[in-house]
C-alpha cells in the first residue's frame, strides 16, 4: 500500500510538472531556463509565479520577491521536518540540501517514512527521497515543454491543480490527532467564507483560523 501511494504522488508530481514545461514553452522561456528554474525554485506555484511575473513584463526583482513571500509558506515545514533526522553529530550544511527539498510531497512523506527508519539512517534517506523527486520533476519539465504544442491551455493550468489536491487528500490521510482532524475540517469550512473578503490571502487567513482554534482545543483537552 505505502508503495502504491508513493507512486501515486510521484505521479502527480510528475504531471504537475508537465504542465510546468509547457506554461514555461507558452511563456517563451528556454528549455535551459525551465530546468534550471525547476532544481533551482523546486516548489511547483513558486514557479508558475515565477514564470508569470517574468512574463508578464515584471523586473527581476519584483518576480524575487513574489516568489519569497510564496516560499514563505514552506518554512513551517522545513521547521517540522529538520529536527527529525537531526543528531548531535549533524551539521549544519548537511541540512541545507534537506531544507532545498522540503516542499509538500517531501514533508507529506517524510512524517510516514521517517518513524520507521533508524535516526542515524535518516540524512541519507531523505537526501535520497529528494534527489530522486527533483530527478522526477527534472524530466516532466523537459518532456512537459518539448510537448507543449500538443497540450492545450486549459489541459495544461488544470493539471496544475493535482498538486494542491494530492497535498489536501495527503494531509488528510496522515491526519490522526484530534488537533489535525479539526484544523484541515475547519480551514475547509472558513475558506468560503475567507473569501469574501476579497483580501488576496484568503487561505492566509482561514488557515491561521482554523489552526489557532485547533490549537486551542488541542490544549484544553490537555488541561482538563
Amino acid at each position: 500500500m505505502a508503495a502504491v501511494r508513493f507512486t501515486i504522488l510521484s505521479l502527480v508530481l510528475f504531471v504537475t510538472y508537465v504542465g510546468i514545461g509547457a506554461l514555461a514553452h507558452d511563456t517563451h522561456f528556454s528549455l535551459a531556463w525551465a530546468i534550471l528554474a525547476t532544481l533551482l525554485v523546486w516548489a511547483g506555484p513558486a514557479q508558475i509565479i515565477l514564470i508569470s511575473t517574468l512574463s508578464s513584463g515584471a523586473s527581476i526583482v519584483q518576480a524575487a520577491i513574489a516568489v519569497t513571500v510564496s516560499a514563505v509558506r514552506l518554512f513551517p515545514m522545513v521547521v517540522a521536518v529538520l529536527p527529525m533526522m537531526r543528531t548531535p553529530q549533524t551539521r549544519q550544511r548537511q541540512l541545507a540540501l534537506v531544507a532545498h527539498f522540503t516542499a509538500v510531497t517531501l514533508w507529506v512523506e517524510c512524517y510516514r517514512f521517517l518513524p520507521h527508519v533508524p535516526r542515524d539512517r535518516r540524512m541519507a534517506f531523505v537526501q535520497g527521497l529528494g534527489s530522486g523527486l527533483a530527478l522526477i520533476g527534472l524530466v516532466a519539465t523537459a518532456i512537459g515543454y518539448e510537448l507543449a504544442a500538443n497540450l492545450t491551455q486549459t489541459f495544461a493550468s488544470a493539471i496544475l491543480l493535482l498538486t494542491p489536491l494530492s497535498f489536501l487528500f495527503s494531509t488528510a490521510r496522515n491526519s490522526r490527532g484530534l488537533a489535525d482532524v479539526l484544523a484541515l475540517g475547519l480551514g475547509l469550512a472558513f475558506y468560503p467564507l475567507a473569501s469574501l473578503l476579497n483580501s488576496g490571502i484568503d487561505i492566509l487567513i482561514s488557515g491561521v483560523a482554523a489552526g489557532t482554534i485547533a490549537f486551542g482545543v488541542h490544549k484544553w483537552r490537555e488541561r482538563s
